[in-house]
């Protein structure tokens, strides 16, 4: 059947050559397999031939993407969108492969180019048709996308008749429609809470939306301006794409372009595997990460009880450089998807990988599919990054993704650090603490939603040499903004009473992790207004390295029947200031003796009511640290005090620094009673310190006696079932009697197991990234 043309089969021939698109992919995918280059390009003829032309065609190709990028961002009426940057443009080869992209939210170099591909192996040419003109609208996190909220619109390039490519365009809407306000909602335990799903629609015909989606999306959702002016965003630029490659074709020739788009994916590959051989060592890099999902909780209402636990997701990462500068990414032992939402997709967890070492191992605007030939991934099918079960929620995936993506991120860092590459040393990712979500009729009586995005701009890890940067980046979004006070609270019903550097927020080290931030927020003039913290606050989610702490862990507040309103009329004091230690409560002193305040670990909520002069503090988390904190320059402690970065206590406690405070409040730390107090510290290190044998002896009795928390138990039993390799291991490192074993059966919590997972095969194919083993 494979080997009929289209035209044998009753199939448009889109790309004039006899094929369908399917066996057009089919094709390539198996020269690439059978020589290793991409589509079996072993040498890069055109570059060779014409490197002129074909660096004439990459600047202005490149360059029309972030124009377009740029030019779009300025429709855009969503702060997410304008302010932040959440969105990018990709340009495709006919076989969904990417060929360059702009700057921006480049995670989705993947996501869209599996919804192409998706509608590839789906004949989508056939039904609903592929025609010049067309637009296609995807979000479906079964295929490939990180979370609902991500929307795409994907254009076809015709050139003379046949298909050349496809543009695509993603940005990150503030709402969805779901059970919850706000784009990542809480409180759904699957997919049938997340709110509209989109599976790689026509939604326009001749280059027009069409009457019937215009209508339903925008009546499916709470913030109807908002969605139409983000999808005019997308058009816009997918079409000002679509004429810079129409303009190209028309200038240097199909034949060109053509052997162009597949050579600088080829040149991606190898740029890979070069950089992989300048900067790494070789070896086999073992990490972990993990997060906590504390649902058994009053203030999570969920829409089922299977998800009523508290459970903590498990991220092995085995990252293997081969000296041929191949490379293998194994997560083998992460454990099994649940019923929350924050499972992702393999795609979604794949695409992350490259927002991060773009900037890092492969800074360069040549970063496209190349990348992922060049990559092979072992993910299993089961667990929380590649479900095998189509109910699955993925609202908030980046919840465990930041995380998860930090084994990799250290990996890396430690092979940099041994090649000497010391500034590319990044200790690890900072993960959003709150995430303000929530939504109502908002101050101009209109049905709202918000997400503050500020948490494009965590503090970030430190690097071998220097400090990471406060307040100023996030590891996932490649231009980390905190957005414009103004902005925000045009957008959202809330009142800003501060905005603050978060004391102690970073990592200690050697060289500190970048501090977080703070916003003290207070509802003002909203209706029916319900908010919930989006968040982790009970477990540290990364670590340092070489001795660098982790970040502070988060918490929340929250506080309710306030005397804020009294207290403005009458001039009285206010909230203002930094919650800089929340053992030494601040806020509560000025919010009245009938204020109900909610102050804990509980980062994870679903929605709860908010009056008018209730607050909302949302706390963005701070990077981990590098190095011994005993090793930090005392002039460094000195600035972090009196900049207020790490609090007094924390300073004598872990720098092991002697500090004295002048009558103007100014801190100085005493060089030479430090370095006899920080030998003192040493000392003690030593006297309280355990020899390895005896602490493994120790450990493994409580492994063998299972003796651990229900939760550290529930995590390792759903990887134990889905990988008996990751089992077996374990097994043996800690060489354990052959009859033990920890099933879910005996922990007394709502399991999953092989017999209940819903057979995929019923459904429409899925297949997206070639490279996956699952």
């Amino acid at each position: 059947m494979n080997k009929m043309s289209a035209k044998e089969m009753g199939m448009p021939d889109l790309l004039g050559n006899g094929k369908t698109l399917k066996q057009h992919r089919d094709a390539m995918l198996a020269r690439t397999k059978e020589t290793g280059f991409y589509n079996g390009l072993e040498t890069l003829a055109f570059k060779e031939a014409d490197p002129i032309t074909y660096e004439k065609l990459f600047s202005r190709i490149r360059g029309g993407l972030v124009h377009a990028r740029e030019t779009a961002k300025k429709i855009a009426a969503s702060p997410i969108v304008e302010q932040e940057g959440e969105l990018c443009f990709t340009l495709y080869n006919a076989a969904g492969d990417c060929i360059l992209t702009s700057t921006g939210i480049i995670i989705h170099v993947g996501t869209m180019g599996a919804a192409i591909k998706y509608m590839i192996e789906n004949a989508w040419e056939v039904n609903p048709g592929v025609n010049p003109g067309d637009m296609f609208t995807n979000n479906d996190c079964s295929i490939g996308n990180v979370h609902p909220c991500d929307i795409a619109t994907i254009v076809p390039i015709f050139w003379e008749g046949n298909l050349v490519g496809w543009v695509g365009g993603v940005t990150h809407v503030i709402d969805l429609g779901a059970m919850t306000p706000g784009s990542m909602s809480s409180g759904q335990v699957s997919r049938f809470g997340d709110g509209l799903q989109i599976t790689c629609r026509k939604t326009g015909a001749n280059d027009v939306p069409l009457r019937d989606w215009l209508h339903e999306s925008q009546r499916n959702v709470r913030t109807p301006k908002y969605w139409i002016l983000d999808e005019r965003t997308r058009i816009a630029g997918c079409h000002m794409v679509r004429k810079l490659v129409e303009e190209v074709l028309a200038v240097e020739g199909v034949d060109n372009y053509l052997k162009f788009a597949d050579e600088i994916i080829e040149e991606g590959r190898r740029g890979l595997q070069l950089r992989l051989k300048a900067m790494t060592v070789p070896g086999v890099y073992r990490r972990v990460s993990f997060v906590d999902v504390p649902y058994d909780h009053p203030d999570m209402s969920l829409a089922s009880e299977f998800g009523k636990l508290n459970s903590i997701m498990h991220a092995p990462c085995e990252m293997t450089i081969r000296p041929d500068a191949s490379w293998k990414l194994n997560f083998e032992g992460a454990s099994r998807w649940g019923w929350h939402a924050y499972n992702a997709n393999h795609v979604a967890f794949t695409s992350g990988i490259w927002v991060m070492l773009t900037q890092t191992l492969v800074p360069t605007a040549r970063i496209n599919d190349g990348a992922y030939y060049a990559t092979q991934f072992k993910i299993p099918k089961g667990t929380w990054m590649n479900p095998d079960d189509r109910r699955t929620a993925h609202a908030n995936a980046w919840h465990f993704l930041v995380s998860a993506w930090s084994g990799v991120w250290r990996g890396m860092s430690q092979s940099y650090f041994a090649r000497g590459y010391l500034e590319e040393v990044n200790a690890g990712n900072a993960n959003a603490c709150n995430w303000l979500q929530g939504g109502g009729i908002n101050q101009d009586g209109e049905v709202h939603a918000v997400n503050s995005f500020e948490t494009a701009a965590c503090g970030t890890g430190a690097c071998a040499v220097k400090d990471g940067l406060n307040h100023n980046a996030a590891v996932w979004n490649p231009e980390g903004d905190m957005g414009d006070i103004e902005i925000w609270e045009l957008a959202e019903p809330m009142l800003y009473l501060g905005r603050n550097v978060k004391s102690n927020s970073g990592g200690y080290g050697k060289f500190r992790g970048g501090c977080g931030f703070e916003t003290l927020r207070m509802v003002w003039k909203a209706q029916d207004w319900t908010m919930f913290f989006s968040g982790n606050g009970y477990m540290n989610s990364d670590w340092g390295l070489m001795g660098g702490y982790p970040s502070a862990t988060g918490y929340r507040f929250q506080a309710h029947k306030t005397d804020l309103e009294a207290r403005i009329r009458d001039g009285l004091s206010l909230p203002l200031g930094a919650d800089r230690n929340p053992a030494d409560a601040q806020y509560e002193k000025h919010l009245g003796a009938d204020a109900k305040i909610k102050r804990d670990k509980q980062c994870t909520t679903t929605e709860a009511i908010f009056e008018n002069h209730d607050l909302y503090l949302n706390y963005l988390r701070g990077g981990p640290g590098f190095g011994d904190p005993l090793d930090r320059d005392c002039a460094n402690v000195e600035t972090d005090l009196n900049s207020r970065f790490v609090l007094p206590e924390f300073a004598e406690k872990v720098y092991g620094v002697v500090i004295a405070q002048d009558s103007d409040g100014i801190w100085s730390v005493d060089v030479a009673g430090t370095t006899a107090r920080r030998q003192q510290v040493r000392k003690e290190r030593i006297a309280r310190a355990m020899p390895t044998r005896d602490w493994m002896k120790q450990e493994r009795e409580r492994i063998v006696t299972k003796t651990a928390s229900v939760q550290v138990r529930h995590m390792f039993a759903t990887s134990f079932d889905l990988s008996a390799k990751f089992k077996e291991e374990f097994k043996t490192f800690w060489n354990l009697p052959a009859d033990w074993d920890l099933p879910e059966s005996e922990l007394g919590v709502p399991s999953f197991g092989s017999k209940h997972r819903m057979d995929l095969s019923k459904l429409p194919d899925v297949r997206t990234v070639v490279l996956v083993e699952e």
